[in-house]
């Protein structure tokens, strides 16, 4: 059913040109642009795949005998290697507790994480295929931090997981009240997040305050299941509390970075309004690199990092040596722990880097769009841990100051203490243990 590893050359030998694939994708294309016009084409259309795929889906889970020490993991819907569920499985492969479990982890590309089945028990899938529905069907255990697929429910004896990705700033699920999404209304959002809640049987918080906006966003309250929260804090921020200098020289030499400058993380979010047929979510990098190479680039590099949702390519060729394009890189924790300062504008990524304690700077040049016509936010901007600016040269005038004033001030110590309280580096032992039946 799985990944034999002695026979992964066969498996990823060159394939011949899959005309009907192809066909398939152009017709997918030409949907999905119907899709973004025609609220009710989008509405019907969905519907009959996601029951023509739940009646597959029910035929496999009902010939499938659950196994209770199989654990599926996922990132990011099969996009990645990391964030919580990779903290989790990295503690489970250092506990003799879980010696003879079997571990599956489910990309779209298996072929860029072979690296894995260098561990013990470990086998990859591939979503969306008849060999991830069997590995869902059979595993007690699925452990991701992004929304299963409507048409996979989990049998009575079967554990839902959901880690999240983060402290939300932006409003999520039931509590957007404004919607310029190009591929789903405000209902059809709901309806998502919904479906979820009805399936989960935990979902991670990493503070009181998450807690609280996760209960709303989920509706949990309504549909009594506000104790499935469990308040615990992100084992993906282990890392943070734990890494040594040779981890950080380390990822600095895999990704031969110059030695001589500093380091800028730019991790900007995706926008809900931008859709490309054939792409997906797309992001238009705002900023001005020329202008801030010629103020910034005797001192800095700048490593761009995308958002995950975000399918676009991006051409730096231009910058070469000033910019790196980091996108590709499994874990974000790698390049939080080597960055001189983050800039960023409404990703929760900040919530994280704030464990440094090191300057946050955040670019919002579409603030009062983003914020009363994409989505919203849920808390006051100025409990931010640092500057927020609109402009190109508040930007470079702002990363300036951050190389002169690097105090851990008041505020970024309330920022803390609200937010990061349950970070201690002891986050995946908690949730491994509150989860797993057996242990």
């Amino acid at each position: 059913m799985w990944i034999d590893k002695s026979n992964l050359e066969t498996i990823y030998a060159p394939k011949k040109r899959n005309l009907k694939k192809e066909a398939y994708e152009s017709i997918k294309a030409f949907a999905v642009n119907i899709a973004k016009k025609q609220d009710f084409f989008r509405k019907e259309s969905r519907k009959v795949l996601l029951e023509s795929r739940m009646s597959s889906y029910n035929k496999i889970k009902e010939s499938t005998k659950t196994d209770e020490k199989v654990i599926l993991f996922s990132t990011f819907d099969g996009r990645s290697y990391g964030d919580s569920p990779k903290a989790i499985y990295e503690y489970m492969l250092s506990d003799e507790r879980f010696e003879d479990y079997t571990f599956i982890w489910a990309f779209r590309n298996p072929k860029a994480f072979t690296f894995i089945l260098d561990n013990p028990n470990t086998c990859i899938v591939t979503v969306n295929t008849k060999d991830y529905e069997k590995a869902c069907a059979t595993a007690k255990y699925w452990i991701y931090n992004y929304r299963m697929a409507d048409h996979i429910y989990p049998k009575d004896d079967q554990v839902y997981i959901q880690l999240w990705h983060g402290t939300p700033l932006k409003r999520l699920g039931y509590d957007i009240n404004i919607s310029d999404n190009a591929m789903n209304s405000k209902s059809e959002i709901r309806e998502k997040y919904k479906v979820d809640s009805a399936k989960f049987k935990y979902i991670l918080s990493p503070s009181r305050f998450a807690t609280e906006k996760f209960i709303s966003a989920w509706n949990l309250e309504e549909v009594g299941k506000t104790d499935t929260v469990l308040e615990l804090g992100y084992p993906r921020n282990d890392f943070l509390i734990n890494y040594t200098e040779n981890d950080a020289e380390k990822i600095i030499s895999d990704l031969k970075l110059p030695r001589d400058k500093k380091y800028i993380l730019y991790a900007p979010t995706w926008r809900d309004n931008q859709h490309q047929a054939k792409v997906g979510y797309t992001y238009k990098t705002e900023v001005d690199f020329d202008k801030l190479k010629e103020q910034l680039g005797d001192e800095y590099v700048i490593l761009f990092r995308a958002h995950y949702l975000v399918a676009n390519s991006f051409d730096f060729d231009r910058y070469k040596g000033f910019v790196y394009n980091v996108s590709a890189v499994n874990d974000i924790n790698h390049l939080y722990v080597i960055s001189d300062l983050l800039v960023t504008d409404y990703s929760s990524v900040f919530f994280d880097y704030a464990n440094l304690k090191r300057p946050e700077i955040f670019y919002m040049y579409d603030l009062e769009a983003y914020g009363t016509e994409i989505r919203g936010f849920y808390i006051d901007l100025d409990e931010l841990p640092g500057p927020i600016v609109q402009t190109e040269d508040e930007l470079i005038k702002a990363i300036k100051n951050a190389e002169t004033d690097r105090s851990y001030d008041e505020k970024y110590e309330k920022f803390n203490a609200k937010f990061n309280y349950l970070d201690d580096g002891q986050a995946a032992k908690r949730v491994t243990e509150a989860i797993i039946e057996e242990i």
